[in-house]
């Protein structure tokens, strides 16, 4: 009996790039690449009829780019593993693209090796990136231990940065809501903020959470 084959898209707006990983990968058999597309806005349409687990994404497309692209998807989708395909090796748009959800990336001119080693690891839980960028994304998660927040404040915020409503954030910490608008008026007058959105900018620039 046959191994069943891994479903994936690829979302390029080059032709000739598209084509070309769509023939790699098509070619070990192990793969299937279902459809191709030149932009998100379309292939997000269609991601729930497709029943793909790999998206193979351009960082630079046109109408919504690989960085909102990946939010949207990974928001939707969560199980969808992305690697993101770009031209140069840009540190800090590859790092927003993985801080945005996505497993890994590989630059255009990646070898067969280098793109089937890709699909490989992210598959076995991995993440395809050079050491500069492994850096990156490491500093990100390291917390700052001097940040003004308690610990309760930090777990509402990052609830925050998920896109939980006060309600839900509420539920999950097992708190009423007063004591959650407690918290985040808190949170406002230490980081000297008075909008969500510039509360969690401060917070991830501070490497408060």
């Amino acid at each position: 009996m046959s191994e069943e084959k891994i479903n994936l898209i690829i979302i390029e707006d080059n032709p000739d790039i598209s084509e070309g990983f769509k023939l790699l990968i098509n070619s070990t058999g192990k793969y299937n690449v279902v459809n191709t597309f030149d932009n998100c806005e379309q292939a997000i349409e269609a991601l729930p009829k497709l029943g793909v687990e790999i998206v193979l994404m351009d960082i630079d497309l046109p109408g919504m780019n690989g960085i909102e692209g990946t939010k949207v998807i990974k928001n939707q989708f969560p199980h969808i593993e992305i690697i993101i395909i770009t031209v140069f090796e840009n540190s800090n748009r590859v790092f927003e693209a993985l801080c945005a959800g996505a497993s890994g990336y590989l630059t255009k001119n990646s070898s067969h090796l280098q793109l089937l080693n890709a699909l490989q690891d992210v598959q076995e839980g991995g993440a395809p990136m050079s050491a500069n960028i492994a850096r990156m994304v490491a500093s990100s998660f390291r917390v700052n231990t001097h940040s003004p927040l308690s610990k309760r404040e930090v777990d509402v915020l990052g609830l925050l940065v998920e896109g939980k409503s006060y309600k839900s954030i509420a539920m999950q910490l097992d708190v009423s809501l007063s004591t959650v608008k407690f918290h985040i008026k808190n949170i406002y007058i230490k980081l000297q903020v008075s909008t969500k959105e510039d509360a969690i900018s401060i917070a991830r620039k501070e490497k408060y959470i």
